[in-house]
């Protein structure tokens, strides 16, 4: 079955959260956090985007990003684990690059848990750089993130699919 992207929206939060915990255990977001994401992503003074990806009425994915000026941060990426390696993150990450261009941000970087060799590939394959390290960014489990960078996020995406 396919997957179509769409905007998150707050009744998805529930689905998003029983995602969160089951791939995130030792550092799940929160209900508020993902409330708090969302409150920025819409109206005049939105500098978010997140989307869902939704395969009949489950939701199989998501992810977010936040604009700040000329840099975008991804947020989050997620994808259910009988959807990995079926190219469901490279979209999801794709439109996030999307968004990223739309708010003309310059550069896009993010954090990977050092242990997430997967989620490592992908970005690379979109251009993403490693530049450093944050020692034990993720916690409580202690674990430190490769921090990535993409320049000129418009490259990266071009003549890639939503909504394949």
């Amino acid at each position: 079955m396919t997957c179509a992207l769409r905007e998150m929206r707050w009744w998805d939060i529930d689905a998003v959260l029983e995602l969160e915990r089951d791939l995130f255990p030792e550092d799940a977001w929160s209900r508020g956090m993902f409330w708090s994401e969302l409150a920025h992503a819409r109206g005049p003074g939105a500098n978010r985007r997140y989307v869902v990806a939704e395969a009949g009425s489950r939701i199989v994915g998501y992810a977010g990003l936040v604009a700040t000026g000329e840099q975008a941060d991804v947020q989050t990426i997620a994808v259910s684990r009988e959807r990995w390696g079926t190219g469901l993150g490279g979209r999801l990450l794709a439109e996030l690059l999307r968004a990223a261009t739309a708010f003309e941000c310059a550069e896009v970087l993010l954090e990977c848990r050092v242990d997430n060799v997967r989620a490592q590939k992908l970005y690379e394959r979109f251009g993403f750089e490693p530049i450093g390290f944050r020692r034990g960014y993720y916690q409580p489990g202690n674990v430190d993130a490769l921090v990535m960078r993409l320049t000129a996020p418009e490259n990266s995406v071009q003549g890639t699919e939503i909504n394949g």
